[in-house]
């Protein structure tokens, strides 16, 4: 894991435990979910130099959240997952492979609603990408993408700390395709992640 993401979850947390008194405690502050999550790439191509499209292949894939509850209403969930291998196509034909971890940041609010509790969120990604394996010679990608992220969910309390959960994110996923230093397209993963799993709040 980065320096960069070890050092924004650590400021997380301290936020968190700096803000711990404005919780509900009757809740716990804290809710960790496991889910399995169908990852779809939307795959557009932006000033493509190389006459067919490039793509990155679809995935299902475990990710793990941690959110803390600053207030009843308000959180901050940390979205890992584990490092996954795309096939990369050119015009349909797969090129190599490479490997990505998409970390989420996401504030969200919650909407108390009994056992139904509907939330939204925005938030930012950071993706790394390594393990870049191209069979055209010369050619690489951009190894880092920034990016938004958008969040509709829900939990659905089991009993007094389990929870199932659905969660669909929107989250802007971009890189440069290189030919040397010359930049022949940029690829638009923008996927939509789409999971259900369960919650557990302490």
């Amino acid at each position: 894991m980065s320096s960069i993401i070890k050092a924004a979850i650590a400021g997380a947390i301290t936020a968190g435990m700096f803000m711990a008194g404005t919780a509900t405690a009757a809740d716990g502050n804290w809710l960790v979910r496991g889910r399995i999550v169908s990852m779809t790439n939307d795959n557009s191509n932006e000033n493509n130099l190389l006459g067919a499209e490039v793509t990155a292949s679809d995935k299902v894939l475990p990710d793990l959240d941690i959110s803390y509850f600053f207030t009843e209403n308000i959180a901050l969930e940390v979205v890992l997952s584990i490092p996954q291998t795309h096939d990369i196509e050119l015009g349909g034909t797969k090129i190599g492979e490479v490997t990505q971890l998409p970390p989420h940041f996401m504030l969200q609010y919650h909407f108390p609603m009994g056992a139904f509790k509907p939330y939204v969120g925005a938030g930012i990604n950071y993706t790394r990408f390594w393990d870049v394996k191209l069979i055209v010679p010369g050619v690489d990608i951009e190894r880092s993408s920034w990016g938004g992220s958008l969040q509709v969910g829900m939990d659905y309390e089991l009993s007094k700390q389990w929870y199932l959960n659905a969660d669909v994110k929107k989250t802007w996923i971009a890189t440069d395709v290189k030919a040397g230093d010359t930049v022949v397209d940029t690829l638009h993963i923008d996927p939509w992640l789409i999971g259900v799993g369960v919650g557990y709040r302490f």
